[in-house]
């Protein structure tokens, strides 16, 4: 028993050093101070519960129902290098930072947009892709939208609370919001909304010949942007995410995973 006392005693001493070393000058919480030991938490229970979306190609289901994507294999393989189980759980993404607080998720891993509101919410990881919020319209009047100003007068579906939301509300564009992206596809394949926004990365996958949506098309760009992995303020499983990134940018494994599905990877180390 002692011996196990004291495994679990410099454990916890080394964890709470590692954390403390890599706080100068990050994120803390509202008090500026690190959440230790997170990364002992996961270890101990076993898992890392990941909070996902069905967002193809980053995590959706295969005909099996298990969850995969270039995120999904990507969560898997960084809960093998901490020795647990990945388990997703499928979230409202309207609801991510409470399901994040509430302690319910790890982690927010679902082709993340590194937006102001996400980052100031969330400890997050170094931006690991690129990605645009664009337009997405019938095939058939593809020509008449091609640049902002002539979308102006289009009904838009978004999902709440993403990043297309936010294009949508910056432009000053009419919209409504539903559950997932996905479902902003479906309402403008049914003519119930003019166009929807969504990323340009579920576009690649979803839309055009040889898709599910093969009547839609995208055509205008609204803007550029980052996609990272969010932890709660403080934890200790962001620095070990980056260093995890790099090792597999590095040693290739992330490429192949990208080119599996299709994904180009750009990995940013932050300032």
């Amino acid at each position: 028993m002692k011996k196990k006392f004291l495994a679990a005693f410099l454990s916890m001493t080394l964890a709470f050093s590692l954390t403390a070393c890599g706080g100068a000058g990050g994120n803390g919480g509202s008090s500026g101070t690190k959440t230790a030991g997170e990364m002992a938490e996961i270890k101990e229970k076993g898992k890392l519960v990941v909070g996902v979306t069905d967002f193809e190609p980053m995590d959706y289901k295969d005909d099996s129902g298990n969850w995969i994507g270039f995120d999904a294999d990507m969560a898997k393989a960084f809960a093998k290098e901490l020795g647990v189980e990945a388990e997703f759980m499928e979230i409202d993404w309207d609801n991510k930072i409470l399901e994040l607080d509430g302690k319910t998720i790890d982690c927010v891993w679902n082709g993340m947009t590194l937006t102001d509101e996400v980052t100031s919410a969330m400890d997050c990881s170094n931006a690991y892709c690129n990605n645009a919020q664009i337009v997405i319209v019938p095939s058939k009047d593809a020509d008449k939208y091609k640049d902002t100003e002539s979308i102006k007068d289009l009904n838009f579906a978004v999902e709440a609370g993403s990043a297309g939301a936010a294009q949508a509300k910056e432009h000053g564009l009419k919209y409504t919001e539903v559950e997932s992206q996905a479902n902003a596809l479906m309402e403008v394949a049914a003519g119930t909304s003019d166009a929807a926004i969504i990323d340009s990365l579920m576009a690649a996958a979803m839309v055009g010949e040889g898709t599910s949506y093969k009547d839609l098309t995208y055509t205008v760009e609204l803007n550029s942007e980052e996609y990272g992995v969010g932890f709660r303020k403080g934890s200790d499983l962001k620095d070990e995410l980056n260093k995890f990134f790099k090792k597999s940018y590095d040693d290739g494994s992330m490429k192949e995973t990208a080119e599996k599905y299709k994904v180009q990877v750009a990995l940013k180390e932050q300032k």
